[in-house]
């Protein structure tokens, strides 16, 4: 009686120690956000067109001084076609368009398309402004932008302050405005010119890249006037690259794009490993804001631009 009181004393000491041991190893092993906002401020600026090509050869020093203090991928994934809507839809919805339903720069939220696989209550597939406007209901969000496509593709319902304006130029002046002045949660920006510069990697799409690269300064310079350098999460994004005169194909010069990373808590001078997608973005601001994202994403955060966490097996 005793030797078996003492086998099953033995056993729940096994088992607890046992459980123990996994709780120390399970945080090491798996990839969940931490239970905490990282940052307090999401700036996403999208530079429609950039290839990897152009931001390597083009006279950028903002966006170098960015990832030489920041992390960056020269190898995301474009979703198919390699065209805006569907892209800047991926990066907003956090899925591809077979999931989204957003295939072309034809698409409308009310018209005949390929239907996407879950509707929110506003009969609209999920997107980040959706999820931060339920989770953060407080927070300042907005999109300005120079390509007026972009108001297809997000609830303009839930987001404090959409706008677009002719130029890439004047989008970036009332950016700046916005952001001295509001302080935005979240913002997200999309730059046009470089897109319709003409032929990929001439003398006038290197010039035009370098112009908006002055214009990442002055959002940078704007960041800091307001405060928020110690806890604003900038990415610099594109929607497609292209090849000749035009873009929407296959060839890696359209479907392979740069995405920086820079802020307090990313890796320095670090460059990400990982398979990275376009819409992986939506992910990400999810990760810094500390939200919960919807199952039907299928973007996941670029963890191993993260202080604290690792490169994948």
């Amino acid at each position: 009686m005793k030797k078996t009181i003492f086998n099953f004393q033995l056993s729940i000491f096994n088992l607890i120690l046992f459980i123990l041991c996994l709780a120390c190893i399970l945080p090491s092993c798996t990839e969940q956000p931490v239970s905490k906002r990282l940052f307090d401020h999401v700036v996403v600026i999208g530079i429609d067109g950039l290839c990897v090509e152009g931001l390597k050869q083009a006279a950028t020093p903002v966006m170098d001084n960015l990832i030489a203090n920041g992390a960056v991928t020269y190898q995301a994934r474009v979703v198919q076609p390699s065209s805006s809507a569907a892209n800047w839809g991926a990066m907003l919805h956090g899925a591809g368009t077979e999931v989204s339903g957003i295939t072309s720069n034809r698409w409308r939220p009310d018209g005949q398309f390929m239907p996407p696989v879950i509707r929110n209550q506003a009969g609209r597939f999920p997107n980040i402004f959706n999820i931060i406007r339920e989770q953060l209901p407080e927070a300042e969000q907005g999109a300005i932008v120079n390509w007026d496509g972009i108001r297809h593709l997000l609830q303009e319902e839930v987001v404090d302050r959409y706008e677009t304006y002719a130029s890439d130029g004047e989008t970036t002046l009332h950016v700046c405005d916005y952001i001295r002045t509001k302080k935005p949660n979240f913002l997200f920006i999309q730059l046009d010119e470089v897109d319709g510069a003409g032929i990929w990697m001439s003398p006038k799409y290197l010039d035009v890249v370098a112009y908006n690269d002055s214009l990442v300064g002055r959002i940078m310079e704007s960041i800091h006037e307001a405060g928020m350098d110690d806890n604003t999460l900038v990415m610099v994004v594109s929607d497609h690259g292209g090849i000749n005169g035009g873009h929407g194909g296959e060839t890696p010069e359209e479907v392979i794009v740069p995405v920086i990373f820079h802020g307090n808590g990313i890796k320095k001078g670090y460059t990400v490993r990982q398979p990275v997608y376009v819409y992986d973005l939506a992910a990400n601001v999810a990760l810094a804001l500390n939200l919960k994202a919807p199952y039907a994403w299928t973007g996941r955060p670029t963890f191993p631009a993260f202080e604290g966490y690792d490169e994948p097996e």
